[in-house]
């Protein structure tokens, strides 16, 4: 497939020479007259390479290239210009520009400059395809399901992402509060920035400062060198405060600061710094009564719980269960080597009415051993942990307990599990399957194989 160039140049004389250059090289070649007429260029999806001039009537290169930026940063931009404007051209690179060729050139350098700038954008294509299998991966473990909670929580990530705002993130330990954190970081616009996580409760009151704020050669004893802290270390990025009820009282007020000035003074210095940093912070504990009780700043709150995301706990989330439990059976299945197939369908019962005060954390963990105690290829229910056996046993049938169903009743049980799942999800999001698949926290192609299999149709009724 070839590559494809866009030229925008007002100089007819100036187009034809490259396209020629170009096109003998083998790439497809685009041309526009000045900067209006390129942005339309912009929304081809198989564009790898601009080249534009920076003097053009109308719209000015710099100009142009900022809303190359804007609308196509996955698109690298060479500058062509004179001899006489290369301050100009190095005004283009912080707009954006990637690179720039003086006026004349040699065709050598044109294949050059083109081919390392196609180099830049596979670079950026195998960039933003990890990035969302990184995005798609987090969803999956964790924040996969159908249930209307899960569907509210990613609902409101989807919401708070794009936004710089404070969000705090309660609920019960276990539930998943630092991977709904980085969820909103991974599909922010700070996502290409550092992600830096801290547990405010891990870290001795007496170390969590310089911890937090680095410090400076010689501020105590032991000090032999400048450190970073996680706050600079988040520069642009996002810092993730877990815990955040157990941060001291006095390290509560310089926070306090950092979130209303933006800046903060390293441990033994004067000088100050700057915090471009989005804060996202979680914890299991009622901070509003900590707030009562005198151990936690109001102010600080407020700060902090500028939107609040509460994550539901496993047992509101019904079915989700079933499909978290068949989520990690695979997944640890693949890391062990031992090849566990499937629960009965006793077992999953037993799953489905336990209240699972650990939460999703709980689940992995009972999954893990119950997988590491069976013997066959299907967990049953004398392989679950025996407080998750007793806990239930009182509000179950007893011949689940020995329930030994064939495959083929399994088989469908799960089926049925995944169909409704499926469907419910199509309805919400009528019929769109890329926004499906979204809700269900699995790639486009994994759902298509899903519909295919289970034979879903799709029909009018969803739009």
């Amino acid at each position: 497939m070839k590559r494809t160039v866009l030229v925008v140049d007002d100089e007819q004389n100036m187009q034809t020479v490259i396209r020629m250059i170009l096109e003998d090289a083998g790439y497809g070649v685009e041309v526009a007259d000045g900067g209006e007429a390129g942005i339309a260029h912009l929304t081809n999806p198989n564009l790898d390479v601009v080249l534009s001039d920076l003097k053009m009537p109308g719209m000015g290169g710099e100009d142009f290239i900022r809303r190359c930026h804007e609308d196509r940063p996955d698109v690298p931009v060479i500058v062509v210009t004179a001899h006489g404007t290369i301050r100009s051209a190095v005004k283009s690179i912080h707009a954006g520009a990637t690179d720039y060729l003086t006026k004349p050139f040699e065709p050598e350098e044109l294949e050059i400059a083109v081919h390392n700038a196609i180099k830049l954008r596979d670079i950026l294509r195998e960039n933003q395809r990890l990035k969302e299998t990184v995005t798609e991966s987090l969803a999956r473990r964790h924040l996969m399901g159908a249930s209307q909670a899960i569907q509210c929580l990613l609902e409101e990530i989807r919401r708070v992402a794009p936004y710089r705002t404070s969000v705090l993130i309660t609920g019960e330990s276990g539930t998943g509060k630092e991977l709904v954190a980085r969820t909103i970081h991974e599909t922010s616009p700070r996502s290409q920035y550092p992600w830096v996580a801290i547990n405010c409760s891990a870290i001795p009151h007496d170390l969590m400062e310089s911890e937090l704020f680095g410090y400076v050669k010689g501020a105590f004893t032991g000090a032999s060198k400048n450190r970073s802290g996680r706050l600079e270390q988040a520069q642009g990025g996002t810092l993730f405060l877990d815990e955040i009820g157990d941060l001291a009282p006095a390290l509560q007020a310089k926070l306090l600061r950092v979130l209303q000035e933006r800046e903060f003074f390293p441990v033994g210095s004067d000088q100050v710094r700057s915090a471009d940093v989005r804060f996202l912070a979680a914890t299991n504990r009622d901070l509003k009564e900590l707030v009562r009780q005198g151990r936690f700043r109001e102010d600080l709150l407020y700060r902090l719980d500028v939107y609040n995301i509460v994550v539901p706990p496993l047992r509101e989330r019904g079915a989700d269960i079933v499909l978290l439990a068949d989520s990690f059976l695979r997944e640890i299945s693949q890391e062990t080597d031992k090849l566990v197939q499937r629960f009965t369908p006793g077992t999953l019962e037993v799953l489905l009415h336990y209240p699972w005060p650990g939460n999703v954390r709980e689940l992995r963990n009972a999954v893990e051993r119950s997988l590491l105690s069976c013997k066959g290829k299907e967990i049953d229910v004398q392989d679950l942990p025996e407080a998750i056996r007793g806990a239930t046993a009182q509000t179950l049938d007893p011949d689940l307990a020995t329930d030994r169903s064939n495959d083929q009743d399994l088989d469908n049980w799960l089926a049925d599990v995944e169909r409704r799942a499926i469907l419910k999800a199509l309805e919400q999001c009528g019929g769109i399957q890329a926004h499906a698949a979204k809700r269900l926290g699995i790639s486009e192609r994994s759902l298509w194989h899903r519909i295919k299999k289970l034979n879903i149709q799709i029909n009018r009724s969803f739009t």
